[in-house]
């Protein structure tokens, strides 16, 4: 009887201790799956769960100064309720990648390759791709759930990222946008985005008159696995006004701003969202790849390229210095801090894209956003950055297949010149000689904006030039500012619209600036935007050679009191000449004569010689 009552209890035991241990496994897999049970994906984006900063750490694999930099960031936003780097702790989300889609073998455009037409399409091609400026056709016969090759770099596939992260909705706005490019662009969203960050996809119609983008749309996109909402402006409002109402109805704590014909690749999400969630006032982009608009091949864009901008504020890609390379330490993984953004695809925190004060509501349309922005994000605080894991596919257009009320130039002259008026300061002037159109422009009331600039506490112009963008095309210092004209000829150096590695030429001097506009800087160039004058040899040709900054060949001295420009590596002096029945500039020896005059006379002052 004994044994009998010795034998249960040893039963009982070894059932509870069973029992026990059963329960600590389940409390295990709540804690590190994002969701159990039959509600699985209901719950997945919703559930709040705490966030242990040292145990996050560790999981991550990160270690030493690191890990020790993390843990005071999140130690200190705990205990400091100023500070608002960083998310409160509840907010953020555990998250697993997505698993990558299947190549479909043997159909068009699978792996991201192009899509080659049958002879007899080429008519009804041409057609039709004056609709979209891009082939519909090839885009029509590509599933919309096309597999695409991994193109990150080797390192980028064995990174770790924090195991927790803010959620982010998707803002893509779109008119007239073909069905297959915008629904490709959400398609790879929800098969590349990690699921339990990706909390919605707004799509914002901008007035499209397209029957299918009407209710057809909607019931698409009712049927989605993740929560897609269509919202419409009631009249053609423009890119600038259409993020404003979609950011408007976001409730993930990032905003990801998106084109509609673009595709997302491998791992795209996680690189953006853990450089925000270490500190929400950094502003992330992706490398931009390319989709052809022919064939719709994805072809990898380099991620040694950066982004700049020109005297005529175009944005502009320019190759990386060596001095952010050896900030990053040569590793092209890091984050690259870029000085302007292309403006069409990056992730934001929402509460900071209102703080830094969303978009100039005084722009229209399209156009200057991007460098309105970067500037506002460097100058205000910030950090405005491209992630070189992130990568996302974009239609480049050569032209627009749209029409703006005004015309293109005009409103791109009025938005450029309310963010020239805000936050360029006396490098304002460039602009606006180099494009003297924009002169004549009504920039509207911009005194909200330079109290938001004076509110935010932002630094100067000169600030971002020496500290953010040293390379750029505006002179920090330069003594002059306007058209240089012969003594004897009266005519003027002009760039006659030429390329780099062309001929400066000479014409009648009009007074109107545009490509009679150089400027004479402290660093001894001659330049015209992104152009200096060069000349290689002791005869010349004087040539029009993308500056570098490194004097040599584009060195030169002006003399005001004998009115001559010299060369600094052949001792010649520039003169004018008659060749083939047109004036042109060249190199000859030194003599004093009135045909190596030049003055340099502007309503421009001589900003460098106060200095």
């Amino acid at each position: 009887m004994f044994r009998s009552k010795f034998r249960l209890h040893t039963c009982k035991i070894i059932i509870a201790t069973s029992l026990l241990w059963i329960f600590i496994d389940i409390v295990v897999l709540m804690y590190y799956t994002d969701c159990i049970g039959p509600n699985c994906k209901a719950k997945s984006t919703d559930i709040d769960e705490p966030f242990d900063a040292t145990a996050s750490a560790s999981r991550m694999g990160w270690g030493g100064p690191v890990q020790d930099n993390m843990l005071q960031r999140f130690k200190y936003n705990h205990n400091d309720e100023n500070n608002n780097s960083t998310y409160p702790s509840h907010l953020l989300k555990h998250w697993k990648p997505m698993p990558p889609v299947r190549e479909k073998r043997g159909k068009p455009g699978e792996g991201g390759r192009g899509v080659t037409m049958r002879p007899e399409q080429d008519a009804i091609m041409k057609k039709k791709f004056k609709e979209n400026q891009f082939n519909i056709l090839a885009s029509d016969m590509i599933s919309l759930n096309r597999s695409l090759q991994d193109i990150r770099q080797a390192d980028c596939k064995t990174k770790h990222y924090p195991t927790l992260m803010p959620t982010t909705s998707i803002v893509i706005v779109f008119h007239n946008e073909a069905w297959s490019t915008l629904l490709r662009t959400v398609w790879s969203v929800i098969n590349r985005s990690p699921r339990s960050l990706l909390k919605e996809i707004l799509l914002v119609d901008d007035a499209s008159d397209r029957e299918f983008l009407g209710k057809k749309l909607e019931d698409y996109v009712a049927t989605l696995p993740v929560e897609t909402k269509v919202l419409r402006t009631e009249k053609r409002s423009g890119l600038i006004r259409a993020r404003l109402l979609g950011a408007k109805h976001v409730t993930g704590q990032v905003i990801t701003f998106l084109d509609a014909h673009c595709e997302c690749a491998e791992g795209w999400l996680e690189p953006l969202l853990a450089r925000i969630v270490l500190n929400r006032k950094t502003v992330v982009c992706p490398v931009i790849d390319v989709i052809s608009d022919d064939t719709f091949e994805y072809v990898t864009a380099s991620d040694m390229t950066w982004g700049g901008f020109n005297w005529k504020l175009n944005f502009r890609w320019y190759r990386v210095p060596q001095r952010e390379m050896s900030r990053r330490n040569n590793d092209r993984t890091a984050p690259l801090r870029t000085p302007t953004m292309a403006g069409g695809l990056f992730s934001i925190d929402k509460d900071y894209f209102y703080e830094l004060g969303s978009y100039d509501e005084g722009m229209d349309i399209w156009g200057g956003e991007n460098l309105e922005m970067s500037f506002r994000i460097w100058m205000c605080g910030g950090t405005l950055e491209i992630s070189p894991c992130s990568h996302v596919g974009h239609v480049f257009r050569k032209s627009t297949p749209y029409t703006f009320p005004g015309g293109t130039s005009h409103i791109v002259n009025h938005n450029n010149a309310r963010l020239a008026e805000v936050w360029m300061d006396e490098w304002k002037n460039f602009y606006y000689a180099i494009n003297p159109g924009a002169s004549n422009v009504e920039v509207g009331d911009v005194s909200d904006r330079l109290a938001l600039r004076e509110k935010l506490k932002c630094k100067s112009f000169r600030w971002y030039l020496e500290n953010i963008y040293p390379e750029s095309q505006m002179p920090l210092d330069y003594y002059y500012l306007g058209e240089i004209k012969n003594v004897e000829s009266q005519q003027c150096l002009d760039t006659m619209s030429r390329k780099s590695g062309e001929k400066a030429g000479m014409s009648y001097c009009h007074g109107l600036g545009g490509n009679q506009v150089f400027a004479y800087t402290k660093r001894s160039q001659i330049m015209s935007d992104d152009n200096c004058l060069d000349a290689s040899n002791i005869v010349g040709p004087v040539s029009l050679i993308r500056c570098h900054g490194l004097e040599g060949n584009q060195a030169w001295v002006y003399d005001l009191k004998e009115m001559t420009i010299k060369h600094k590596t052949t001792d010649q002096c520039l003169e004018h000449s008659m060749s083939a029945d047109q004036y042109t500039a060249i190199l000859n020896e030194c003599d004093g004569s009135r045909s190596q005059q030049w003055t340099m006379k502007s309503n421009f002052h001589w900003q460098a010689s106060s200095r």
